[in-house]
């Protein structure tokens, strides 16, 4: 068997239907809701278009609302394991700004809104990307129990790790409403029309 040459480059692209379902969504979200609405949308319909796991996240300028990018999960569509909702709205928005640093000094500040509580990759990716507030649907293990996706080893003080790095953390914002789009999620599941992507 013939094996690939070396590959020097990789993409990982939001899915062209995510436009569409964007195209009656402001360019600003000035509440909170909004946003958490909007991840909550956008990760309902990511399972069923085949693009990943019912994940979705943005980011927006924490000041006005506006918003910088979008990120759902990817990982079946790109084949590419890291491909989390979170990781792609922050790659997306710092290429849009053209730097590392989503909180750098003397720039807007921004906030990462996603549907449910990062999984331990993903809560690195956010701290480490200088976004100043996480706004989260929820958090606790119903999303392992539901989806039955693995997490990780998240530490068990997470939103006081974020805080003492200058990340207000901001959970329970539509919890019953990601519940349900997990809950549909598993109920697709149990009929084998999905698969899950752990590794193990």
């Amino acid at each position: 068997m013939d094996f690939p040459p070396l590959a020097s480059s990789f993409e990982i692209s939001l899915p062209d239907w995510v436009a569409k379902e964007l195209s009656d969504v402001p360019d600003t979200l000035p509440e909170r809701q909004d946003r958490i609405a909007l991840v909550n949308r956008l990760a309902a319909r990511n399972w069923r278009e085949g693009s990943g796991g019912p994940f979705a996240a943005l980011v927006v300028d924490a000041g006005t609302g506006r918003i910088v990018s979008v990120g759902v999960n990817v990982v079946l569509s790109s084949g590419i394991s890291s491909a989390h909702a979170e990781v792609v709205a922050l790659g997306l928005a710092q290429a849009r700004l053209g730097r590392w640093n989503l909180g750098a000094q003397g720039r807007p500040e921004h906030e990462l809104v996603v549907n449910w509580r990062p999984c331990v990759q993903c809560y690195g990716a956010a701290m480490w990307s200088g976004i100043t507030t996480l706004a989260l649907a929820g958090s606790g293990p119903e999303v392992e129990e539901i989806t039955t996706f693995d997490e990780g080893p998240m530490v068990e003080d997470w939103a006081g790790a974020f805080e003492a790095r200058g990340i207000r953390a901001l959970d329970g914002l539509a919890k019953a409403d990601a519940l349900e789009v997990f809950r549909e999620y598993r109920a697709a599941l149990g009929a084998g029309e999905i698969t899950v992507y752990n590794a193990r």
